[in-house]
């Protein structure tokens, strides 16, 4: 299992706009390799400013590759279970880069550009992922990491209205559809996404313009800078797995509940991605363990590590993720369970530094999604 806290170097990198955090007050924390902005003014006050207003996430130390070369969609194909060749041009699908095991080694976003694909990925396998990519696509695909570039992540409700005054014509962009777009001179990339389940935008552009930016973002009323915190329980009620935690090398997408990875008949049918057997067969008969979201009874968390036990008290799962959730005002989590008791309304009992903890299987996502679909305008 490959987790953040075994990958952090000695020293962590900086992000481009470290001071600036600093500046604003944030707490800094290393993480996935860097020093991070964990808050500013507190966890639960920038989880609800994001759920009411917008929030401005720095996610510099994302991985950002560009892909390029003859026969791309077929090498792309051949580490990915995605209709690659199904990628219209900017537009984006979520995927899973696989082990030949059908293991997740991370799970990512592409886009199709005009002369490849940008790939997304987690920071804290974005190295090793290189590597993979390197060592396994043919010699005719070039990979570029774009390491001068920054990434932020604008989210919430009025995200759209905010960056339509500094950028016009974002709002005609709808849910995994992105665009070129231009501030004061300086190229953007923005994207219709996130990983917060509200409406909102994901923005590359060169680091050298990223603080202007940033400090042109929060000079707008309605947005203000949130950190890690509140990144991860925004994630978690919206019911999105974090990679190193909910998702690992031993993890199937099946095992995951992200089969719709796996939704194209062409890919099903060739069956020519890694771990294709091995995945297919638990489509159609169902994963051994899944995961699953829970509502804990009470007031006190459960976290990740917190053991799921059977009638008889015998381990049989595990938390992956868990939290409180500002939004509900309970407790809820992300576990791996036997199948016979993944069904929503299943009663769980979970174990935590030997106090027993009594919770509910629930459908995720825990709050409801507010993306903006429909046709790309």
């Amino acid at each position: 299992m490959r987790d953040e806290t075994d990958l952090d170097p000695i020293e962590p990198q900086l992000l481009p706009l470290d001071a600036w955090h600093r500046a604003q007050g944030a707490r800094m924390v290393p993480f996935a390799g860097y020093m991070m902005p964990v808050q500013y003014e507190g966890i639960m006050a920038e989880h609800l400013w994001v759920r009411e207003a917008a929030g401005l996430f720095d996610v510099s130390h994302m991985g950002q590759l560009f892909l390029s070369g003859e026969g791309l969609d077929d090498a792309l194909e051949a580490l990915l279970p995605t209709d690659v060749k199904g990628v219209k041009p900017f537009t984006q699908k979520y995927s899973l880069l696989l082990a030949e095991n059908g293991g997740i080694l991370d799970d990512l976003m592409i886009t199709r550009w005009e002369d490849g694909i940008y790939m997304v990925v987690n920071g804290a396998v974005k190295y090793d992922d290189i590597a993979h990519l390197r060592y396994e696509l043919p010699d005719e695909i070039t990979l570029n990491q774009m390491d001068e570039h920054a990434l932020f992540a604008l989210q919430g409700p009025k995200a759209a209205a905010v960056l339509a005054r500094l950028v016009p014509g974002v709002e005609a962009l709808v849910f995994m559809h992105g665009g070129r777009f231009a501030w004061n001179g300086v190229p953007l990339w923005l994207s219709r996404s996130g990983y917060t389940g509200e409406d909102g935008f994901e923005i590359s552009l060169p680091a050298a313009h990223a603080q202007a930016f940033a400090e042109a973002l929060v000079a707008e009323p309605e947005v203000k800078p949130i950190g890690l915190g509140a990144r991860d329980s925004l994630r978690l009620e919206a019911g999105m797995p974090l990679y190193g935690h909910d998702l690992d090398e031993e993890t199937t997408p099946i095992m995951a509940d992200l089969g719709f990875a796996v939704a194209s008949k062409r890919r099903r049918a060739e069956a020519n991605f890694p771990g294709a057997a091995r995945i297919l067969i638990e489509r159609e008969q169902g994963a051994i363990v899944k995961r699953v979201g829970l509502v804990v009874d009470g007031r006190q968390p459960v976290r990740e590590g917190a053991a799921v036990l059977d009638s008889d008290g015998s381990t049989v799962g595990k938390v992956t993720s868990g939290g409180f959730a500002p939004t509900l005002g309970v407790p809820i989590a992300m576990a791996y369970v036997p199948l016979a008791m993944a069904a929503p309304g299943t009663r769980i009992q979970l174990t935590q530094r030997g106090k027993v903890h009594e919770a509910t299987v629930a459908t995720t996502p825990f709050v409801p999604h507010r993306y903006v679909r429909g046709a790309a305008q």
